[in-house]
């Protein structure tokens, strides 16, 4: 075998390893499917009765990529708010994407700034929770965690085509319970990574700070102070565990 030959053989065999992963990180954010297209179908009808239009919507998914951050702007735009109202409420409502980013960075740093732009780009909460575990393991791989960036575009997007089209014979899913069917599914993902007390611990302390957020905080404040009190009790412990095992 020559040295050409050679080379398109090496050149092959990274394409469908890279293709590999690609489906791999995609597929592995089927458990969300199910919830991501029902809320997808709850937000076009909304926006359709707040007034906009089915390009608005759906370009809205396709540019926004934010459940919350959308039913807040259709919200706020029903009610009769301004632009400026509407984009600090929305970046309020999607404030914990500092945090999401800010865990996900010491992992990228090394990529290239157009990749990292990329990536933050379709970050959501679902593929990061999907890339979390291969994240903390070492072994998540570019293509695994752009696949499941994208993996969750074809139902948030495509349901908004979906409650465009069909409108208002669309019941609301909360009656039937399956506003629970995200929760559930982070909370599946959730269990496996408590390995130790000191998960364990942040896990508690952090569902805590979210319920006494919820309530006395406005809006989801809550996933903030959630947030940053898990991480620093999460912080504080390992230093603690580290000088102790110094002696």
């Amino acid at each position: 075998m020559d040295g050409q030959t050679l080379g398109a053989t090496v050149v092959g065999e990274t394409d469908v390893r890279l293709r590999r992963e690609w489906w791999a990180g995609a597929i592995a954010t089927l458990p969300f499917w199910p919830g991501t297209a029902l809320f997808g179908l709850v937000y076009a009808v909304t926006a359709r009765a707040a007034g906009l239009s089915g390009p608005e919507i759906v370009g809205m998914s396709l540019l926004v990529h934010a459940g919350a951050a959308q039913f807040t702007a259709v919200n706020l735009i029903a009610g009769g708010a301004g632009s400026l109202s509407v984009i600090v409420g929305t970046a309020i409502t999607n404030a914990r994407s500092l945090l999401i980013g800010a865990s996900v960075a010491p992992h990228v740093a090394a990529r290239p700034l157009w990749w990292r732009l990329l990536y933050a780009f379709h970050l959501t909460d679902e593929s990061f929770a999907v890339a979390t575990a291969r994240l903390l393991r070492g072994d998540a791989t570019p293509s695994y965690v752009l696949g499941a960036n994208l993996g969750m575009a074809p139902p948030w997007v495509g349901s908004a085509i979906v409650g465009v089209i069909v409108g208002a014979t669309i019941p609301s899913p909360a009656r039937w319970g399956v506003d629970l069917v995200i929760p559930l599914t982070f909370l599946g993902l959730l269990v496996p990574l408590l390995k130790n007390y000191r998960a364990v611990g942040v896990a508690l302390c952090g569902g805590i700070f979210a319920l006494l957020g919820v309530s006395f905080l406005p809006g989801t404040w809550y996933l903030i102070v959630a947030g940053i009190g898990g991480s620093i009790i999460g912080a504080t412990w390992q230093t603690w565990e580290e000088r102790r095992a110094c002696g």
